[in-house]
């Protein structure tokens, strides 16, 4: 019936009562009558459809009213953001409802403010996407706990009883859960169902975030103990069905701390000039059984997490670190993608299979670089110099090659912060991204196109990674602000292809503003995700991509495998199996998207707590950077380390009018206009590690 509600709904042109729905459906009997209005009440508390004030039934897309998620800012406003609407609706404070950051809302659209810009207000909480809170708690002279919540944006009063509260004291950081609500405003009982530790101690401060995005720490019993029947050697009944490559000179290159190694790879020049590419990737699937507690588990992380003095791993030690690692010298199973390339890049023949291997060496990028930079060979590197060198002869072709279709290199710079051991931020540098670095992205993403081309020729289900083609209106509202500051694109810019972002970057590189402009324009592209169509990855300028080269750190990288050893080891290509994975790849595509976002967001404000926690010890001191935003309330300057800060207009000795079109800042009496990607002398005027901000001064213009 549903169905068939929808479909009268959408074909009329006006919104109907019950009673021209029961016409427009031929239902005449009782219980058919009594059918519809039942499944109408679903329809609305699904938010799919809505009954206006006079009983009149409509699609919720043809009404004013939208479902969509709340992002609150901690002054009490907020924007609901909308699935399919390129702007988000502005939510003034008296018009919240209730609602909190992270909710999923029924938003009614009251205003159109600007072309741009749209107010409304909440009408109903459908979903507390929130079930778990993290916060300080605090006890009062009559033993009852007061929460002050770590996310500022989140406006709930909770408080918990002495026999609710797990036995907290004065300063623990803890995770509660919200009982029955006591008042009509914000204020709820609470309970605390687990301590993380007093706000204090070395680390509490990472936990606490890493609580906040529901990434799990530990790892459940029942993996714990299928982890213990897994052996920790390769053994002989491992290898039936697999190709030896022990013989082979296989070897890894990573970062001098990485200890979960994905990737091996190996070289040949043959003897018709071609190169033999081998990229050998661990066979976490062997180990990992579809649908065991590991597995679930695995599913469940979707990701390994990466934080300034950690790694919550997606799988435990025992295989990230260990039987999975493709450590040196020790044999390992894998799943080898051997490639042949011409002398300009084009893929000639493949071939995907599972094989043992045997790395010689774990390689690290500083070492590799100061041979294929400086031609300076590192204590036991001199017998793998020439295999390098032909490594980098073929990466500089890959990266020629897909720069030619239109590959984007933001060549965006991210920051390292270095701890020690109580994980007080020491020094905060730049991550070097040399030949070594560049040489294995461009085999990774050669070896991803490989195995995912491969498989849509096969016309079977498959998860990729998409990158879809950036909307036209934030294109071009990013070209006309690079034309205001004075600079013109040449060439057609109606083109939305790869070769025309290509193009632009090309065209600002040289100029003093590009690092700052190079981000905004990243900014103005659509995220990558996981999918179970092929879409193409734009950014590559890739028409058929996955991730298949990381499955020990990437839910998706080992789903890739399974369905390799599904469809071309074990050929099991029966129609069940099919239709199991095209139900199974929505969800772990949609999940595994939610996840990384998830990771990203958690890794990002831990970096942005310890860049606050580092300049709580600079206050007082000038430093150079140059503006990286300009807003309403401030701009933002970014340090030549990415430390970034606010100077808020509060604390600025003039009236600034906004212009928000060309993104400046103009002082009213002093006409001193600042604008992005101006070079300026700040001082660090405040920081607070707890509030994750830094506010500076402006000295002077550099």
């Amino acid at each position: 019936m549903r169905d068939d509600i929808i479909n009268v709904l959408k074909n009329s042109d006006k919104a109907l009562t019950i009673y021209e729905l029961e016409d427009a459906l031929d239902l005449h009997e009782v219980e058919g009558v009594k059918s519809l209005g039942e499944e109408l009440r679903k329809m609305e508390e699904e938010v799919i459809i809505y009954c206006s004030n006079k009983g009149r039934y409509m699609m919720l897309e043809d009404s004013h009213l939208r479902k969509g998620v709340l992002r609150a800012n901690k002054k009490g406003f907020g924007f609901v953001e909308i699935e399919n609407m390129e702007d988000d609706v502005y939510i003034a404070p008296e018009n919240m409802n209730g609602a909190i950051h992270g909710d999923t809302v029924l938003v009614e659209i009251t205003t159109k403010i600007n072309i741009d810009r749209m107010e409304g207000r909440i009408l109903k909480i459908l979903k507390r996407n929130l079930e778990r809170y993290i916060g300080e708690i605090n006890f009062d002279k009559k033993g009852l706990g007061h929460i002050t919540l770590d996310d500022s944006k989140i406006k709930l009063d909770i408080v918990v009883k002495k026999e609710n509260a797990l036995n907290a004291v004065d300063g623990h950081k803890v995770v509660v859960e919200l009982g029955k609500k006591l008042n009509k405003q914000s204020k709820y009982d609470g309970r605390v169902v687990e301590i993380i530790g007093h706000k204090n101690d070395p680390g509490v401060d990472i936990l606490s975030i890493v609580y906040k995005y529901n990434i799990h720490t530990e790892f459940p019993e029942d993996v714990k103990e299928e982890v213990k029947n897994i052996p920790m050697e390769v053994k002989d009944i491992d290898l039936l069905g697999r190709r030896d490559l022990r013989t082979w000179e296989i070897f890894t290159i990573d970062g001098d701390d990485t200890k979960d190694i994905d990737d091996a790879i190996s070289i040949e020049k043959m003897a018709n000039g071609h190169y033999k590419l081998g990229v050998h990737i661990a066979d976490v699937s062997y180990y990992v059984k579809e649908g065991s507690p590991l597995d679930n588990e695995a599913m469940e992380r979707g990701t390994s997490v990466y934080l300034v003095d950690r790694v919550i791993p997606m799988l435990p030690h025992e295989l990230s670190n260990g039987i999975c690692s493709l450590n040196p010298n020790v044999d390992r199973l894998a799943i080898s993608c051997v490639m042949e390339f011409d002398h300009q890049g084009k893929q000639l023949d493949y071939e995907i299979f599972p094989s043992v291997i045997r790395s010689r060496i774990q390689m690290t990028y500083k070492k590799v670089n100061s041979i294929l930079e400086k031609n300076e060979v590192p204590e036991g590197y001199e017998k793998f110099v020439n295999s390098l060198k032909t490594m980098k002869e073929l990466a500089d072709i890959l990266r020629k090659m897909k720069e030619k279709r239109g590959y984007i290199d933001f060549e965006v710079d991210e920051a390292k912060i270095l701890v020690d051991k109580d994980c007080k931020p020491t020094e905060i540098v730049l991550r070097d991204r040399g030949a070594g670095e560049k040489l294995i992205e461009d085999f990774m993403i050669a070896a991803n196109e490989c195995v995912a081309t491969h498989v849509y020729f096969m016309s079977l289900p498959f998860i990729y990674r998409v990158h879809e083609v950036p909307k036209e209106e934030k294109l071009r509202s990013y070209l006309s602000f690079v034309g205001s500051l004075g600079y013109q694109i040449p060439g057609d810019l109606k083109d939305t292809s790869p070769k025309t972002v290509q193009r632009i970057i090309k065209y600002l590189e040289d100029k003093p503003e590009f690092k700052i402009l190079s981000s905004l324009l990243l900014r103005s592209m659509q995220k990558a995700v996981y999918r179970p169509e092929n879409l193409g990855h734009y950014g590559l300028a890739s028409q058929c991509y996955t991730h298949f080269t990381s499955p020990i750190r990437r839910y998706p990288d080992t789903t890739v495998h399974r369905l390799l050893r599904t469809y071309l080891f074990d050929k099991h290509l029966d129609m069940g199996t099919v239709r199991k994975w095209e139900e199974k790849l929505v969800y772990i595509a949609e999940h595994s998207s939610d996840r990384e976002r998830a990771s990203v967001d958690c890794e990002r404000e831990v970096e942005d707590m310890k860049m606050a926690e580092y300049m709580e010890g600079h206050i007082g001191e000038e430093f150079e950077g140059i503006i990286s935003t300009v807003t309403s309330f401030g701009m933002f300057v970014e340090l030549d380390n990415l430390i970034e800060g606010l100077v808020p207009l509060r604390d600025m000795k003039d009236f600034f009018h906004y212009d928000e079109e060309h993104m400046t800042l103009t002082g009213e009496r002093s006409h001193v206009k600042y604008t992005i990607g101006e070079r300026l002398l700040v001082r660090v005027v405040r920081a607070s590690r707890e509030e994750k901000i830094i506010d500076f001064e402006v000295v002077r213009k550099l």
